[in-house]
Formats: structure tokens, C-alpha cells, sequence
């Protein structure tokens, strides 16, 4: 006697078949994504660089924050944007991990990883005090005064 579970030739599969992406879509999908989100990063990087240089550049008066003044408030903004680009990479890996694309999402995990340093990195850079100067460039003042009269003498 047969049973119903047993497959008979002509009768449908009662379970779904595997719907992964076959050929080489699924690496191919993975690079051209790593592909373009290093141009983001790399326009990113651009805009952050010119930005800074518009802050070092900035004369005081002008309400913008001057990144070599006294007191000058902590730049959050490199590390807002590498988070947020790196949340849009973790949201997309897992996305196609659980679309079952495991090699795209394998690459868009090592991706966001690197991004995720790169933003922890840029947080404690954001954070860290400046340091002090170095002793080899400054002059010293020999005549004995107070170290304004040495700034003043410009030795």
C-alpha cells in the first residue's frame, strides 16, 4: 500500500523549492553593492574634508565654530554620518540574510563592521582633548619674566 507522503511521479511537491538566487547574482549583487557604497563613502569623506577646511578657515567673527579657538565645541558631525551610513549597511545586511542572499549579505556584514570601527573611531577622535605642545618647536624666554612677556618677545 502507498502512502500519501510517499513522491509519486507527477504529483507536486508539498514543500516550497529553495528560491535562493542561483549563478554567481548573489556575489555579483554583494560587490556592486560594496561597490557603491564606497563611492558614498568616498563622497562622505569629500564633503567632511571640505567641511573641516571651512571651519579651520573661519574667521571668529563669523558665528561659525572655529576648530583651533579656545573652547571650541566637539564635532559630532563625522560621527553622526559614518553611523548613519553604517545603520543603512547593517539594516541592508540583514535584509538579504534573511532574503537567503548569503553571499551579498556575508560582504555587507564585513562592510558594516568596518564602518562600525570607522564611526568608534571617529567618536574617540571627536572626543579626545587636544594634545599639548610640542617642547622641540617652542622657544624658551631667558630673560626671566612671566611667560606673557616671554609670548610678547617671541623668544
Amino acid at each position: 500500500m502507498t502512502h500519501p507522503e510517499s513522491d509519486l511521479p507527477g504529483r507536486p511537491a508539498e514543500h516550497a523549492p529553495d528560491e535562493r538566487p542561483g549563478g554567481c547574482a548573489d556575489p555579483a549583487v554583494g560587490l556592486l553593492l560594496t561597490i557603491s557604497e564606497a563611492i558614498v563613502l568616498a563622497v562622505l569623506l569629500i564633503w567632511l574634508g571640505l567641511r573641516g577646511l571651512g571651519r579651520s578657515h573661519a574667521p571668529v567673527d563669523s558665528g561659525a565654530p572655529s576648530a583651533s579657538g579656545a573652547g571650541a565645541e566637539t564635532d559630532w558631525v563625522p560621527t553622526i554620518a559614518f553611523g548613519v551610513l553604517a545603520l543603512v549597511v547593517v539594516v541592508l545586511a540583514t535584509v538579504l540574510l534573511r532574503d537567503r542572499w548569503y553571499w551579498a549579505g556575508g560582504i555587507q556584514v564585513l562592510v558594516a563592521v568596518a564602518l562600525c570601527t570607522l564611526t568608534l573611531t571617529s567618536a574617540f577622535q571627536a572626543d579626545a582633548p587636544p594634545g599639548p605642545a610640542p617642547a622641540w618647536n617652542s622657544p624658551h624666554c631667558r630673560s626671566g619674566g612671566d611667560s606673557e612677556e616671554c609670548a610678547r618677545s617671541g623668544g
